[in-house]
């Protein structure tokens, strides 16, 4: 009785975890910057034990056990008041700015560009910690639902948006006004508006959850409407709009937000704007011709800072395809944004050197998003190939193999 009972349950989990998979991938579920194709063919392929994605799979069952043991996070939680006085309020300090020796109070602090201010991460003053884990943690519980079925992590994900953007003891007002302060400068700065992009990552995990019985039709509007107002502070405050004039990767990634943002909140011709400016305002303005970028040559860190930004471009170009705006080849047979990759992706190779000076070497696994989005829209260009001089023990678990794109 007992082995017939195990044969019973060998024919009948597979068959289990199928429809599983087969009523999942049929869900009425518009994600905005995740390709949905990508996402239900890697459901497929799980159901057929696909060896090459089953690390990256497991993984991220991995990291969202072990996410389940935090948060929620909120706001609310530091212990230091904005300079708004009101606890709602966002706020963080510039990572690269310090005390001044020099001065018996340290103020107005000075710029030391590429080095980490540690007090500038502290959980008690700063919520950007908070932020980043907010939007990696909800957007593993959203995969982790999406591909596995499992409600808890549906659950889990929702509590993180409720007390976030949600609940009116906890949440997030829709700004940020003190992001990035640098003491004796201001109490919040243009380049904080870069820290909203994290928020992304959260907003995308409530739409991987949303047949879920986890969050209801109501509070899946009110998201809806909270986005719509952090999009009218994007696009109406001063210093918002001071950001959006940035010549390097701050002014690609308030695009990133501004076209998210739009999408998600029902604003279809505002994200078809920014996507036809985006070819000259960005691509043309920020790429040289030889595929340099200039302003990010220019920092302590030019290959992270290149990749980050080409990360970001990618990203509008993907998004602009919602509102059907080709931005991959725009103006010229081979774009600039191609010659831009080109520039960057001999580097993939962690062996090659760098030929510029840098006070740190960057990740060059930061490359796989960019190469895999490439790989899509430039086939003939084979770019997937540069990946294979990554570590292969690094590259078989990356969430990269499940999903694309993801936000940075």
């Amino acid at each position: 009785m007992k082995k017939a009972l195990q044969v019973i349950l060998l024919i009948t989990l597979p068959f289990t975890f199928m429809c599983k998979i087969k009523n999942l991938v049929h869900q009425d579920v518009a994600t905005i910057l995740i390709d949905l194709e990508s996402l239900e063919n890697t459901k497929i392929r799980l159901e057929k034990n696909d060896p090459t994605i089953m690390d990256a799979f497991d993984q991220l069952i991995e990291d969202a056990e072990e996410a389940l043991k935090e948060g929620p996070f909120s706001v609310t939680a530091k212990e230091k008041l904005p300079p708004s006085g009101d606890k709602n309020d966002y706020a963080s300090y510039s990572r690269y700015w310090w005390p001044d020796p020099n001065k018996p109070d340290g103020l107005p602090y000075i710029r030391r560009d590429g080095e980490t201010n540690p007090e500038s991460q502290s959980l008690k003053e700063s919520d950007r910690k908070r932020i980043g884990a907010l939007g990696i943690n909800t957007e593993t519980f959203g995969l982790a639902y999406y591909l596995s079925g499992e409600e808890k992590y549906a659950k889990k994900a929702a509590e993180l948006l409720r007390v976030w953007f949600l609940d009116e003891s906890t949440r997030m007002n829709p700004n940020l006004n003190h992001a990035q302060c640098r003491p004796g400068h201001n109490l919040g700065s243009k380049s904080g508006v870069l820290d909203g992009r994290l928020m992304i990552r959260a907003l995308e995990g409530s739409i991987l959850i949303s047949n879920s019985s986890a969050l209801n039709d109501s509070e899946l509007k009110e998201l809806k409407a909270w986005a719509g107002k952090y999009y009218e502070w994007l696009t109406t405050n001063e210093m918002a709009l001071e950001e959006a004039d940035s010549k390097n990767n701050h002014g690609s990634f308030y695009d990133v937000q501004a076209m998210y943002l739009a999408l998600y909140s029902g604003k279809r011709e505002a994200a078809i704007h920014i996507s036809q400016n985006f070819v000259q305002k960005r691509i043309f303005s920020q790429i040289n011709p030889d595929g340099s970028m200039p302003e990010e040559m220019a920092r302590t860190r030019p290959l992270f800072y290149s990749i980050f930004n080409l990360h970001a471009m990618f990203l509008v170009a993907h998004l602009a395809e919602k509102v059907d705006v080709d931005i991959w080849k725009a103006n010229d047979e081979k774009s600039r944004l191609r010659v831009a990759l080109d520039y960057l992706v001999p580097y993939t190779d962690p062996n090659k050197q760098w030929p510029h000076p840098t006070i740190r070497e960057a990740d060059r696994m930061e490359m796989i998003p960019i190469l895999q989005m490439a790989d899509r829209v430039y086939p003939n260009g084979n770019y997937m190939k540069f990946a294979e001089k990554l570590p292969y023990e690094r590259r078989k678990i990356h969430r990269t193999n499940l999903v694309l794109p993801l936000m940075r």
